[in-house]
């Protein structure tokens, strides 16, 4: 299996097993939308994931999911950037996606989440670092993103008690946007970066990188 080095097109070096990918990620980006679409990464994640440099085989592919991307994880809404990605990693962990797990813990870290929620989003229902608010939102999410989902009418319930339509719909489009990635990355066993393994690693207690 033999080890890769390559340079990100925005940010760190990256770092990984290339034999097990379905595809490669191509190593530079041609599309000037998508050169400059996927800076919104270098403040997320601080470089371009390989998820979208094998996406951008298909440039009109990679533009329409960095635009969706940033619709759905953008950083002036009315949830939180640092919640927004603890969302998308129990979303993430419900359905066993390695690599996106590794990206949204490091996401949250970037975005000031404190050691003792990264540690604690395994048990957050017993946990004293998350609101009961944060704790209705976590719970449907995990729901959510089981197949066939498991949402039931006490979660629904609980989620209008904690928070307005409009928010509900930005939940949604957290576990909606990682149920695409998780599918995308986990098939495509997408390399992991060297960056979000060190990070995944740190953060997350019997992790493991998997296909990745």
């Amino acid at each position: 299996m033999a080890e890769v080095v390559g340079s990100s097109p925005i940010g760190s070096t990256m770092i990984y097993n290339q034999s097990m990918a379905l595809v490669d990620p191509k190593e530079t980006i041609q599309s000037k939308e998508v050169q400059e679409l996927v800076k919104f990464f270098n403040e997320t994640l601080g470089f371009c994931p390989n998820s979208v440099l094998t996406m951008q085989r298909k440039p009109g592919l990679a533009e329409a999911f960095v635009n969706l991307n940033k619709a759905v994880m953008k950083n002036d809404s009315e949830i939180t950037s640092e919640f927004k990605r603890l969302i998308a990693f129990v979303s993430s962990n419900a359905t066993g996606c390695r690599y996106c797990q590794a990206h949204t813990i490091r996401a949250a870290e970037r975005y000031g989440s404190s050691k003792e929620r990264m540690l604690e989003i395994w048990n957050f229902e017993d946990s004293t670092h998350f609101s009961e608010r944060e704790k209705s939102a976590l719970a449907f999410a995990i729901a959510a993103s089981k197949v066939p989902q498991a949402v039931t009418p006490n979660l629904e319930q609980n989620l209008k008690t904690h928070w307005s339509d409009d928010e509900i719909v930005e939940i949604m489009g957290v576990v909606a946007l990682f149920g695409y990635l998780n599918r995308w990355n986990d098939v495509m066993a997408t390399p992991l970066e060297d960056d979000a393994a060190l990070s995944a690693k740190e953060l997350l207690a019997s992790w493991d990188r998997g296909r990745h």
